[in-house]
């Protein structure tokens, strides 16, 4: 499909640049089908979903995976994208031409990095002088939250974004994205989902740097996704297994549980256990095999993401419920409100 497919136009002043407080009292607009849109609360979600209904958040944690450093005397920034060993990771540099193999990386006193190789796309592939737990302390202390590149800071992100760019299930540290929907649940709107019967499970997909990066084809046949790693757990996959045996819907809490989910699922609509790396790119035109409902932010035109809630819930259907969103003054992107979408027939 052509990409220019879409496009729409956003206004800036309706990109979020903080999220609300609490998080569940962010707006959340509700695709009913056949053009009926209503304007809600997330704190209300419990009422439109049934007992018997299974939640899909993912767990994964984001690190401070955005770094600022020197080689020699010229400023680099650095954005971590895959680990690929205890030492080693991708990322997208700025400036990428000024690096060359062998070039060294100061970030502090006490961490730097090699470059080992030259990717395509941008990409450079990092050794850096410490690994594993050594590692990751080292980007605490060092490293800022990697915020997507439309949400503005005079430097770095803050020490308030070390909170609010995390959601509430955060335990398996790897993703240097957020897994956005997943920001607008507080334990007081999980006690709700609980009093509802409305279940709920935890899987694991580490969100890359790759989500923010424009689709630079003409073609969606001709883009190529970045692979995340992800893992579903047997208590997980059983979980979910159970909750449609008995008539429940699967619902997914960002697209990243869906794509994973998806990722995993057979044919049949059942979930088996599942580790391993994923690069599904979901258009429209795509067979989905397990998710029922789809709880998402608003995302980027032309975006990887857009395609995915398109295929969804039908790309004439999303334009029109983007319409309704951008008429309304939902705030759009990471820190900004959600919308609940239904699979469509």
């Amino acid at each position: 499909m052509k990409v220019d497919l879409f496009n729409f136009d956003l206004p800036t002043d309706l990109i979020a640049q903080r999220p609300m407080v609490p998080r569940d009292d962010a707006r959340l607009l509700l695709g009913a089908g056949d053009d009926i849109f209503s304007n809600h609360i997330i704190n209300q979600l419990p009422e439109f979903l049934r007992p018997g209904d299974i939640c899909v958040f993912n767990d994964t944690r984001v690190i401070p995976a955005r770094l600022k450093g020197k080689r020699e005397n010229t400023k680099i920034e650095i954005t971590l994208h895959k680990n690929a060993g205890p030492d080693v990771w991708h990322a997208f540099a700025r400036p990428a031409k000024k690096l060359k193999v062998g070039d060294k990386i100061d970030f502090s006193p006490t961490l730097n990095a090699m470059v080992i190789e030259k990717l395509d796309g941008g990409e450079t592939v990092l050794r850096f002088n410490a690994a594993g737990a050594e590692l990751m302390e080292a980007l605490n202390t060092t490293g800022a939250m990697p915020l997507p590149p439309y949400i503005k800071r005079e430097n770095l992100a803050d020490e308030k974004d070390a909170h609010d760019y995390q959601t509430m299930f955060a335990a398996t540290p790897g993703a240097v994205a957020a897994p956005t929907a997943g920001l607008h649940f507080t334990p007081e709107l999980i006690s709700a989902l609980d009093a509802r019967g409305v279940n709920h499970t935890r899987v694991t997909l580490h969100v890359g740097a790759g989500t923010f990066l424009p689709v630079k084809v003409d073609d969606t046949n001709d883009h190529k996704m970045h692979a995340e790693w992800g893992e579903i757990s047997e208590a997980s996959a059983n979980a979910i297994n159970q909750a449609r045996t008995n008539g429940g819907r699967v619902i997914a809490i960002g697209t990243t549980s869906l794509r994973l989910l998806e990722s995993a699922a057979k044919t049949d609509g059942t979930l088996s256990p599942f580790s391993a790396e994923t690069d599904i790119f979901i258009t429209p035109g795509y067979n989905f095999k397990i998710v029922d409902m789809l709880m998402t932010n608003f995302h980027l035109p032309k975006s990887t993401l857009f395609m995915l809630v398109s295929a969804f819930a039908g790309l004439d259907y999303m334009k029109k419920l983007y319409a309704h969103a951008i008429k309304n003054k939902y705030r759009f992107y990471s820190y900004g409100d959600a919308c609940l979408l239904a699979r469509a027939k």
